[in-house]
């Protein structure tokens, strides 16, 4: 055969539709993000990350409390306002977020490392917030405490910043911060 009836040959490859178990075989891997979230009673509770196998967790430093100024109490006030009280799953946040599932993994990875899935994360030192901990907290169009908000922006900058998900977690996989 020539190369020229070989180009000009159809390949056919048998079509597949995706089956429940491969949802099922996701769900398992990934059984984390189909999670309902369950606000804080307290928004002041203390957040702690969940153990993660095969890595070591920090312990938590103390919380010191200091006496709070005037400007302190406003901007502790206008960030409770912000908290996320609503429920839902990280699969669904993402996928109203518009993530692709095939980049829920990466999404996944970098988001349980960030914040462990909580919304309300707020890094005291820096004040980077919500699940990706975007820094500053204001750059997140909407509510940076809002799941949803948080990871729409948090796409943009893996795609923009590093050119997928895939990238992105890389990145971070080299560095542990991204």
């Amino acid at each position: 055969m020539t190369a020229a009836g070989f180009l000009g040959m159809a390949i056919l490859a048998p079509m597949t539709t995706p089956s429940a178990s491969a949802d099922e075989e996701f769900a398992a891997q990934y059984p984390q993000l189909f999670q309902e979230f369950v606000a804080n009673e307290n928004p002041n509770d203390d957040f702690v990350l969940p153990a993660i196998e095969g890595e070591e967790v920090p312990k938590p430093k103390p919380v010191v409390k200091v006496a709070e100024t005037a400007e302190d109490s406003e901007e502790s006030a206008s960030t409770e306002s912000l908290r996320y009280t609503g429920g839902g799953a990280p699969s669904e946040w993402m996928a109203a977020a518009g993530i692709a599932q095939s980049d829920w993994g990466f999404v996944d990875y970098i988001a349980s490392r960030e914040s462990g899935w909580n919304p309300n994360a707020t890094n005291a030192d820096s004040g980077a917030c919500g699940l990706i901990q975007a820094y500053p907290c204001s750059k997140v169009p909407g509510n940076g405490y809002n799941p949803v908000d948080n990871l729409q922006w948090a796409n943009g900058y893996a795609v923009g910043r590093y050119g997928s998900w895939a990238a992105a977690y890389d990145f971070w996989t080299s560095n542990h911060w991204w």
